[in-house]
């Protein structure tokens, strides 16, 4: 297994036409939240180059077989899924009755899968988020958050049991991605060094054998960079 960010085009190119993918990513890029926002950014859309990163998403799933598109209710992310599934419209695939194949199914779990304390989750966000992410990854435990590593695993149960077409894919939040990126991938994040938009996991789980787990990202690196 890499612990580096794989181009998603590169991982489609080598996936097992047998498997079923299933992918787990973080929003494309959004507008700025400003500190003191009183609701932590829900209501903050993509900007113009996020959309557009989105359809060139879209744009690299194959043709070949269903989709389907989860996404957590923020508006955001609800966009970035509309608008995977409108490039790959655009790069040719052709809907032969389908009626979920290009429409986006919100998903609660995806804005707030890992959290067990609401108030707890909040005060976290206004005292830092970055650095109450990190003290969870380090410990594996947090007051506002469910246990890391057996949350981690009921996630990728969750998306297994939600998604049964070719390509599954699961839009979220950085919040819910990391924790997945470091329990599955062994990746390490610091408030410095964080994950980048349209950027996460993906599950290659063939008819007979284990599951491939490849982190993988659609822009020209999969890391952000803090000064």
């Amino acid at each position: 297994m890499t612990n580096d960010f794989v181009q998603l085009s590169d991982f489609f190119a080598q996936a097992d036409w047998n498997s079923r993918i299933y992918l787990l990513l973080r929003h494309a890029e959004r507008n700025h939240i400003t500190p003191g926002d009183k609701d932590f950014g829900a209501h903050v859309g993509l900007t113009e180059r996020g959309r557009h990163q989105a359809v060139l998403l879209g744009k690299m799933v194959p043709a070949f077989g269903d989709a389907v598109y989860f996404s957590s209710p923020v508006g955001r992310c609800m966009e970035t899924a509309k608008c995977i599934g409108e490039g790959r419209k655009l790069a040719g695939y052709v809907d032969q009755g389908a009626a979920s194949a290009a429409k986006v199914m919100p998903l609660d779990a995806l804005g707030d899968f890992f959290v067990r304390d609401v108030p707890a989750y909040e005060q976290t966000l206004r005292e830092g988020f970055y650095e109450g992410i990190c003290k969870w990854l380090e410990a594996g435990y947090h007051d506002a958050f469910f246990p890391l590593h057996e949350r981690a695993e009921q996630m990728r149960e969750m998306m297994f049991t939600k998604g049964n077409s070719r390509f599954n894919i699961f839009v979220t939040h950085d919040a819910w991605v990391v924790p997945c990126l470091s329990h599955f991938c062994n990746m390490k994040f610091t408030p410095k060094c964080w994950m980048n938009f349209l950027t996460g996991l993906a599950f290659e789980v063939p008819e007979k054998g284990n599951v491939k787990v490849t982190p993988v990202t659609t822009m020209e690196t999969g890391w952000l960079l803090f000064r």
